[in-house]
């Protein structure tokens, strides 16, 4: 996971969006960050830093003198950690930092902090607009800050418009990318996800247990990373990844023509979607009604997806899934051969604590040239980043190969 051993500092400084802050906390210490914050005095008259001190497991810096403070906590804080996300970021703090002052404790920190920088402004819109607040943004984004721009909608003042902190889930999203290493940078890729819907009448239709969340969770990771994801998903009640180009289909034959048509412009596919394999040879017209016995339903097999778009891949890379109830490696590398596959990952779904629905996997990775690599149970975004570590230096290494690399 991208916070899993970092160490974050969070700067709140005082406005009416600070009590989102304490989910951001709540989010990255989910993600395995250790989380540092450091209040304004302002700050604290709209949330008292016990919320924070109880939700990151830290105590809260607030003062540059005084009791509990060290002598040098000023320039440690900022240079001790793997990133700084100040939110909210009001108009009086933005002018500060691009002022260089240091007035108090998190402008000091600021000053002598040496880590990225997510800047997450908040504020009334006319105060966004102000052309002074533009140009101290400008000042702070030339220093090397990332700016995360406000979202628009109701504002505490009453009006209407940009200004509203984003929500803390795109803030952490947003943060994520400054503590990983960016080593799918300009990558395309197109992944699948879910399952697939085969109708049968109006009314009902033929799918599997598929989630979709080993997808989601492979887009995810892959866009934190840097890439440039499309997400080809089945039916799934997941929200989907942020920065993610999404692609909604139904059945396995959509799936295969949405495929092809962006595999064309990618540099590989991950093939996470659990595609059904046959589909009702005809789709009744109106709904079958009880009444017989027995009801025969003919069913025809569906396109072969990773084999048809692997049969035509040159350079690109592809990499499969293997969801099997037994018999799990001899399976797997039959698919790895047959279906001319680059990687594939090998799972047992008939598990509790793996394969559909679960939050966690154990998989086997199957490639050409290694040795299986079997991976203990795991989170599924932990999962998809071994994947991606596999991925990563060979799309490298072939574009260094191409003319001009």
């Amino acid at each position: 996971m991208s916070f899993a051993g970092k160490q974050v500092l969070l700067g709140v400084s005082g406005g009416i969006a600070a009590y989102k802050a304490a989910e951001v906390v709540r989010r990255l210490v989910g993600e395995g960050a250790r989380v540092k914050v450091v209040m304004t005095a302002a700050a604290r008259e709209f949330v008292q830093p016990l919320t924070f001190e109880a939700l990151s497991g830290q105590p809260v810096a607030c003062r540059l003198f005084g009791p509990g403070t060290q002598p040098l906590e000023h320039v440690a804080l900022g240079q001790e950690v793997d990133a700084v996300i100040i939110a909210p970021a009001t108009a009086n703090l933005i002018g500060k930092l691009a002022a260089g002052l240091g007035d108090d404790l998190l402008t000091t920190v600021m000053l002598a902090a040496t880590r990225p920088v997510l800047l997450c402004p908040a504020m009334n819109d006319r105060m966004w607009d102000n052309p002074v607040v533009r140009e101290n943004l400008d000042r702070l984004s030339a220093r090397g800050y990332q700016v995360l721009p406000p979202a628009s909608g109701d504002l505490a003042c009453g009006a209407v418009g940009p200004g509203r902190l984003p929500e803390p889930e795109l803030i952490v999203e947003a943060a994520a990318r400054l503590v990983t290493p960016q080593d799918l940078a300009g990558a395309r890729l197109v992944v699948t996800a879910g399952p697939t819907h085969e109708d049968l009448d109006p009314v009902r239709f033929l799918t599997n247990r598929s989630t979709g969340k080993m997808g989601y969770a492979v887009a995810k990771m892959a866009r934190r990373r840097g890439a440039v994801v499309t997400l080809v998903t089945g039916p799934s009640s997941l929200a989907a990844p942020h920065g993610v180009e999404v692609v909604p289909v139904r059945s396995a034959r959509e799936m295969l023509a949405a495929v092809e048509k962006h595999f064309d412009a990618a540099d590989a596919l991950i093939m996470a979607a659990a595609v059904g394999d046959y589909r009702p040879e005809s789709l009744a017209e109106t709904k079958l009604k009880r009444g017989k016995d027995h009801l025969e339903v003919s069913l025809v097999q569906n396109p072969d997806i990773l084999k048809a778009v692997a049969a035509r891949k040159g350079r690109r890379l592809v990499v499969g899934f293997a969801a099997e109830t037994g018999a799990l490696l001899a399976e797997a590398g039959r698919k790895l051969r047959e279906k001319n596959l680059d990687l594939i990952v090998a799972n047992e779904v008939n598990r509790p604590d793996a394969g559909f629905a679960a939050d966690t996997n154990e998989v086997v990775l199957l490639s050409r040239q290694e040795p299986p690599v079997a991976l203990p149970l795991m989170s599924k975004e932990e999962v998809a980043d071994r994947i991606l570590d596999w991925l990563a230096p060979r799309l490298a290494a072939r574009r260094q190969e191409e003319p001009g690399g």
